[in-house]
């Protein structure tokens, strides 16, 4: 067969654009069903699954054999006619003409992960294979919507993306949830909790800039909202204050959910999501103060006190109020971090804000506004015993032109879990690192 009378090579989401044509599509085998002289082999590719028809009479004898005693995941190159079939997954088959086995996955050492339930210890010790699964396929492909339309964003509102490091010098906030690494020369560096510090710094020269990459919490928790390592963006800009940082967390916010509605419809339907409670999130979002809602939270029994910081299940409390996510604003200077912005006329409280989702999903969004006076940064310095000498270049911010700045950061993995209406945070990326998990 020539160059030109050979089928092209198709994907799986390509074909609507082919029926009634003969194409080829290299997968592997998703599932097998037989029935007489017919077999119906489930492709996949990693961009869809796609129901292929193989007739006895049709094929060789020796192609319908092996097609026939395929196994589950074995890695085969089919080629045949495209056919609309609504009935079909993706709407289209496979009318198979031709075949080719790469690799026959051994009857004696069979996939294993089968249709059977398994329980998570299992999966997530074979994650490298449960990432082939239909659901963990959805769920990665809608972090992917997730990624592409957080950069879409800020590229297309003035933002510079400026890349922070995950190696730091100093513990710029107490060294217990931090990893410690041992550096060249026998210096001790840390790994990134975050990038915000350097995005200040960014800041101060390109006015608006994002950092988007891996952060590290050595925290000993085991919730379905937290890992070691997750994906991070984190937004800073000059001349800002609270309300600008509130109107652009809610800007991304409404704008990642519409393009996950807008584009990943069909991997939202395979998850079992009520698309109707993401259609609701739409701004403005209700805002609050710390104030109000602790007075809501003791009215529903919680045991917070002014002054206390929200847990999980005060979170939780909150956020079942609202269709969408709700922001609070103006927490307790004392639970915040040293570089937050006191609130001028509440100095006990700062100009910070935290979006929490509905449906018992927490902190989306954690940021504000930051210290630009240098007298105030050194006192609150001094107050947190840090290190004055670790933070020499950040102080600097303050001598060489300081403004008014603030920005949030927004955890991808947390986002992820909330749109698409998971439990636990551990699906949301390929590989998770938890507490007791750094395998595979």
């Amino acid at each position: 067969m020539t160059g030109q009378d050979r089928p092209s090579r198709i994907t799986i989401e390509q074909a609507a654009r082919h029926v009634g044509q003969t194409v080829t599509i290299p997968g592997w085998l998703y599932n097998l069903r037989r029935s007489g002289k017919i077999v119906f082999p489930l492709l996949r590719d990693g961009t869809g699954i796609m129901q292929c028809v193989g007739v006895k009479g049709a094929l060789s004898e020796e192609l319908f054999e092996a097609l026939k005693n395929l196994t589950q995941e074995s890695s085969i190159v089919l080629t045949g006619r495209i056919r609309a079939e609504q009935r079909a997954p993706g709407g289209y088959e496979m009318d198979i003409e031709a075949a080719e086995v790469v690799q026959r996955v051994p009857e004696s050492d069979p996939y294993p992960i089968t249709p059977k339930e398994h329980g998570i210890d299992f999966l997530m010790d074979h994650r490298h294979l449960w990432l082939r699964s239909r659901r963990q396929h959805a769920i990665l492909r809608i972090r992917h919507e997730v990624v592409r339309a957080v950069r879409e964003y800020f590229d297309s509102h003035g933002f510079i993306l400026v890349d922070t490091p995950i190696f730091t010098p100093a513990a710029c906030e107490g060294t217990t949830s931090l990893f410690e690494v041992n550096y060249f020369d026998e210096e001790t560096v840390y790994l990134a909790q975050s990038g915000q510090l350097y995005n200040e710094a960014t800041a101060a020269a390109f006015g608006k800039v994002y950092c988007f990459g891996p952060t590290f919490r050595a925290e000993r928790s085991k919730t379905r909202r937290h890992l070691t390592e997750f994906w991070m963006v984190e937004p800073e800009m000059a001349y800002a204050d609270l309300e600008e940082v509130k109107q652009v967390a809610e800007e991304l916010i409404v704008h990642v959910v519409g393009r996950v509605l807008e584009n990943r419809r069909a991997e939202l339907k395979d998850l079992e999501r009520d698309v109707s409670k993401l259609e609701c999130v739409q701004a403005p979002f209700p805002r609050i103060s710390y104030d109000e809602a602790v007075r809501r939270l003791q009215a529903k029994g919680s045991e917070i006190q002014w002054g206390g910081d929200f847990g999980n299940p005060d979170e939780t409390l909150l956020g079942e109020d609202y269709d969408r996510p709700v922001m609070v604003d103006r927490y307790p200077a004392e639970i915040k971090a040293f570089y937050m912005q006191p609130d001028p006329e509440r100095p006990e409280v700062v100009l910070g804000v935290d979006v929490l989702a509905p449906e018992g999903y927490g902190e989306l969004v954690g940021g504000g506004q930051r210290v630009h006076d240098l007298g105030l940064l050194l006192r609150r310095i001094e107050e947190q015993k840090l290190p004055k000498e670790a933070f020499d270049w950040y102080i600097d911010l303050r001598r060489y032109g300081t403004v008014p700045h603030g920005g949030f950061g927004m955890g991808i993995e947390r986002c992820v879990a909330w749109i698409c209406g998971i439990e636990h945070v551990r699906e949301t990326i390929a590989f998770p690192r938890m507490l007791y998990r750094t395998r595979p």
